[in-house]
């Protein structure tokens, strides 16, 4: 069996950042897959289960509301590791195409108030897990000390 492209990726030298995962053909189009990584894998703790999940239900909403995003919005949720978020957009873009939206989503989570959008028992199978403070505290973590100072080495997986 094949190995997927995501466990390629040298998750040693991986930073936080925001990476092109992979691009697939759908018909006629191209989809690219988007690696938001929010935490360094196996360097610093993962995120707990109601922070991304409050990310999950913040981000989405906002992508499939975002004039120019939500025609383009195929699927935004988080990693099976916790460190991080895959975002799957159509067309074939990269990286630095997408970051303008990608700071405006964790701007928006990183400013929100009032309810989550979704967590209801009628909208949400785990509605009372979520925890939009420390949703907050890492969405601007992550604004402060990657998105704001991207540079190569959080827009390209190491080689």
């Amino acid at each position: 069996m094949d190995r997927i492209a995501s466990f390629t990726v040298d998750h040693i030298r991986l930073l936080r950042g925001v990476y092109v995962s992979r691009r697939d053909m759908v018909g006629d189009s191209v989809v690219t897959t988007f690696d938001l990584r929010l935490t360094r894998p196996n360097k610093e703790p993962v995120m707990n289960n109601a922070e991304l999940h409050t990310i999950e239900h913040l981000g989405a909403t906002f992508l499939r509301n975002h004039p120019k995003y939500k025609e383009k919005t195929i699927y935004f949720g988080p990693m099976g590791c916790r460190t991080g978020f895959y975002v799957i957009f159509a067309g074939d873009l990269t990286s630095k195409d997408i970051l303008p939206v990608i700071i405006e989503m964790f701007e928006f989570i990183r400013d929100y108030e009032g309810e989550i959008p979704g967590a209801t028992p009628m909208e949400c199978g785990n509605y009372l897990d979520q925890n939009l403070n420390m949703a907050k505290f890492l969405a601007k973590r992550y604004l402060d000390e990657t998105l704001y100072v991207a540079t190569d080495e959080n827009l390209n997986y190491p080689e």
